[in-house]
């Protein structure tokens, strides 16, 4: 994504630079957010359901935590790298959503579950298609469960840009106006 002074956002039209600029508004507090709230998520995730299993000895369930603690800096910083190598990418090569994305935090938060011995939880048909490597039932369904309300609202931001430089290409080319000949 540009920056405020790089030269691709002065060279475009200002609906296109609008949404340059609303990405870039819902990008920032997304990384931030991932950053300060990811690993607290990961260890709360893995706390929640070894607790709910309750099978775990004192020394296990430590053991589960510190493994979360751990885990989750680790999930944190590959989310955090994913999501800036996402948002440096022209909106139309984008084949990922920052959500799609925060959601991965959830392989660190399984693989320590898994590793505590803890089983498989039955889910909901619909979750089971929509998410089959979730085995735990923790996938986020928005950046605001990491602990932040403001996160979905960046959500929104991003993807409203998103859609309005795509739109503002998409017009443009139609026009003959210039303009990349992006397909929505």
């Amino acid at each position: 994504m540009p920056a405020p002074d790089d030269e691709r956002a002065r060279a475009t039209s200002g609906t296109e630079a609008d949404g340059f600029a609303l990405m870039a508004q819902g990008a920032g507090p997304l990384i931030e957010g991932v950053a300060r709230l990811g690993p607290g998520w990961v260890v709360r995730a893995v706390t929640t359901l070894v607790d709910a299993w309750g099978k775990l000895d004192g020394a296990g369930r430590s053991d589960a935590i510190a493994d979360a603690t751990a885990a989750g800096e680790q999930a944190a910083v590959r989310v955090e790298t994913e999501l800036r190598s996402l948002f440096e990418l022209d909106p139309a090569a984008q084949r990922a959503t920052p959500l799609e994305i925060i959601r991965s935090l959830r392989r660190e938060a399984s693989e320590v579950l898994r590793g505590a011995g803890v089983p498989e939880v039955v889910r909901d048909p619909f979750e089971t298609r929509a998410f089959p490597d979730d085995p735990y039932g923790i996938v986020l369904k928005s950046p605001a469960e990491l602990g932040d309300d403001d996160l979905g609202g960046a959500l929104l931001a991003w993807g409203l840009g998103k859609a309005k430089v795509l739109r503002a290409r998409a017009d443009g080319a139609a026009a003959g106006t210039g303009g990349d000949e992006t397909e929505l």
